[in-house]
């Protein structure tokens, strides 16, 4: 579609900047230590489920980035920043 970011895209970005700002955070954050756990225990023998680990390191190798460079803000928003077509100016 002509305009709009996929949602897709949309999705994976919002996903990869609430990561950043988790990493960035203090060590003993909730947020951190949630991202940090891990559940023990056996599963049901159904399909595995998807983790949110799972869809975070796939979007990692989409967007082309590494988890370290979370650290640094800036950089981290400019590299995984999905640019939205309807704000760019049609230059004819």
């Amino acid at each position: 579609m002509y305009g709009v970011a996929s949602i897709a895209d949309k999705m994976r970005e919002a996903r990869l900047r609430w990561y950043g700002h988790v990493l960035r955070g203090k060590e003993d954050s909730v947020r951190k230590i949630g991202l940090k756990f891990e559940v023990v225990g056996k599963r049901s023998r159904r399909r595995p489920k998807q983790h949110w680990s799972d869809t975070l390191h796939m979007n990692f190798k989409i967007a082309g980035v590494h988890s370290d460079l979370a650290l640094d803000r800036q950089t981290w928003r400019h590299d995984t920043r999905i640019a939205d077509p309807a704000m760019k100016r049609d230059r004819r």
